[in-house]
């Protein structure tokens, strides 16, 4: 992971730059305890006592951290300084500022992006007795805008370990369709699920008990919900969303399939014509995705095109970015609703990979949702994964 951390170091140089800001600091202690969620980017470490990492728009970089947690951070070949200390952290972080003599001072802390909000307040209080009577003290500003630029424009390693998550989980969906059948339940497939997940030796997007969601016909419950005992019946749709963490890197995607009833060579029209207007939205948005345009606007053309075909819009955003978490920081595609002020306003960047999801229900029938994971580049919005064109059969 160390040529990863690399590749963000120099991204995290070129981002301070272009925000002017002279000195982005993360502050942490017992990361496995409480990380970070910046920290994965910029050391990928765990680390015991109170630690900073200074990330410099000059490019160079510095660590303080405790002595037995150095020698993991000298390995990452990142840092142009790495400072171990023993008794305590202060003396040599006053230092190391006094250096850098920074105008101002980016720390992690944000009211609307989780991603940017990883300085708890005990270590910004810490933080300020330790600045006291120093020039630093009234120099610290929110890094939301550094954060959310770094964790949204993917590095090459980035995309790649985002490609590979995407083609493992379509892997696992074609092991899905060959192993569910008519009277399995929800709990079943997932549980099915679960073994090839392991036996994969992966992990998950999102918690294993509501991963996968499974959504059998016209009676389960639709949203974050923990696969039941709702049996799949001829007639119904089956729709799965599951998202695996492979090498740290995640996918999100939803697939959907029809049980063909007796008789039935094909999904009757009213379940065909969902699925058509549901990936004709996907795409349309997806050809609304591009550099520069604020998210919202993105969702408009998705939603509009879901109501002029005559369906209810859909309750939540077209999409958010992914990454290291499924759910991967701040710009999101959706509404301008109250829950995604600000950052449903923030542009759409090169680099960024957004999922595109959303879903119409089929009275009767069920749930009808796809998902799929997509890269922003300069040219094209490129599908990371085969999207799905077709409705897929089960037997019965």
């Amino acid at each position: 992971m160390s040529q990863l951390v690399q590749e963000k170091l120099a991204q995290a140089t070129q981002i301070l730059d272009e925000f002017d800001t002279d000195l982005w600091l993360t502050f942490v202690r017992e990361t496995s305890m409480q990380p970070d969620p910046a920290l994965e980017l910029i050391a990928d470490v765990d680390v015991t006592w109170q630690s900073a990492f200074l990330i410099s728009r000059t490019g160079k970089h510095t660590a303080i951290v405790g002595n037995f947690d150095a020698e993991n951070v000298r390995l990452l070949n990142a840092y142009d300084e790495v400072i171990g200390y023993d008794e305590g952290i202060g003396e040599p972080l006053r230092a190391a500022l006094a250096r850098y003599n920074p105008r101002q001072i980016a720390i992690n802390y944000s009211e609307g992006d989780v991603a940017a909000d990883g300085l708890s307040h005990g270590m910004y209080l810490v933080l300020q007795r330790l600045l006291q009577d120093t020039p630093f003290a009234d120099k610290l500003v929110s890094a939301e805008k550094i954060v959310a630029a770094l964790r949204g424009r993917k590095s090459p390693t980035e995309i790649d370990l985002v490609r590979q998550a995407v083609a493992t989980t379509e892997a696992l969906f074609d092991e899905v369709e060959q192993f569910v059948r008519p009277g399995m339940t929800q709990q079943q497939i997932a549980e099915f699920v679960h073994e090839r997940i392991e036996a994969q030796g992966l992990d998950y997007a999102w918690p294993k008990p509501f991963n996968p969601i499974v959504t059998c016909g016209p009676d389960s419950a639709i949203g974050h919900v923990a696969p039941g005992n709702v049996v799949l019946q001829p007639g119904h749709t089956l729709h799965l969303d599951l998202g695996i963490k492979q090498n740290g890197y995640c996918s999100d995607l939803q697939r959907m399939w029809y049980v063909l009833a007796e008789g039935e060579t094909e999904a009757p029209p009213d379940v065909q014509r969902a699925f058509d207007v549901v990936r004709g939205a996907i795409e349309a948005g997806r050809v609304a995705l591009r550099p520069g345009v604020p998210g919202w606007q993105v969702d408009a053309v998705a939603r509009q095109y879901i109501v002029d075909h005559g369906y209810p819009e859909y309750m939540h955003a077209f999409g958010h970015l992914l990454g290291r978490s499924a759910h991967d920081g701040a710009t999101v595609l959706g509404p301008r609703w109250e829950r995604y002020a600000g950052i449903c306003e923030l542009p759409v960047e090169v680099g960024n990979i957004f999922t595109l999801e959303l879903h119409v229900v089929v009275p009767g029938r069920g749930i009808m949702s796809l998902e799929e994971d997509v890269l922003v580049t300069a040219d094209t919005v490129e599908y990371l994964g085969t999207p799905q064109t077709v409705l897929r059969y089960i037997q019965s």
